[in-house]
């Protein structure tokens, strides 16, 4: 008679695997790494990930997940009005950036190490960056500015800085800084 996994194994390997890949980088870990964290036999890592790929994609899917719940719990009670939830979206991601265990954005870290990956794990990245990017010139669209794009590039720029300055000692003042720009731009517009 064939067994059946534990219930959770997918959850417990997916959780030790992205523990290494963010702590690591996805190229440094190997499979034998996640069934060691894991405590699992190879049969069922790949029982549930059929390959490194497989499993790198239910990461990034599962990061994005994270990120969506952690913007939805930022917006979540503020007035439909786009120039708060930049505010908000900002403040999120700089409370985000200035965590003690934030090392980088598990998107950008992953295309930095694979920039022209073309599968799937690839795919989600630059989705996930995309989408955010496309959330910022909707709310900023609905600013009325004279030049929207102008305006979403100048807040993604500052998104961008505040992945950068992951890890650095003065991340605190940089995110500070960042949501002042935010501020200072969005009231330049009104």
């Amino acid at each position: 008679m064939a067994r059946t996994a534990a219930p959770g194994s997918r959850e417990r390997i997916l959780r030790s695997a992205g523990e290494l890949f963010y702590r690591h980088g996805v190229r440094a870990v190997g499979m034998n790494q996640v069934i060691d964290a894991a405590g699992c036999g190879k049969n069922l890592l790949y029982t549930h990930f059929p390959s490194k790929d497989d499993l790198v994609t239910a990461y990034l899917r599962g990061c994005r997940r994270e990120r969506e719940r952690a913007g939805a719990a930022a917006a979540e009670g503020l007035p439909d009005d786009p120039a708060t939830r930049l505010r908000a979206l900002v403040a999120e991601i700089a409370a985000t950036a200035t965590a003690p265990d934030f090392r980088g954005c598990a998107f950008r870290l992953y295309l930095a190490e694979f920039p022209g990956d073309a599968g799937e794990p690839g795919r989600v990245a630059r989705d996930y960056l995309r989408d955010t990017r496309a959330e910022i010139d909707a709310l900023v669209a609905r600013l009325g500015v004279t030049d929207p794009g102008r305006l979403a590039d100048r807040i993604w720029l500052i998104v961008e800085g505040l992945y950068g300055s992951a890890g650095r000692p003065d991340a605190a003042a940089a995110a500070e800084t960042a949501t002042g720009l935010v501020d200072d731009l969005l009231a330049a517009e009104r």
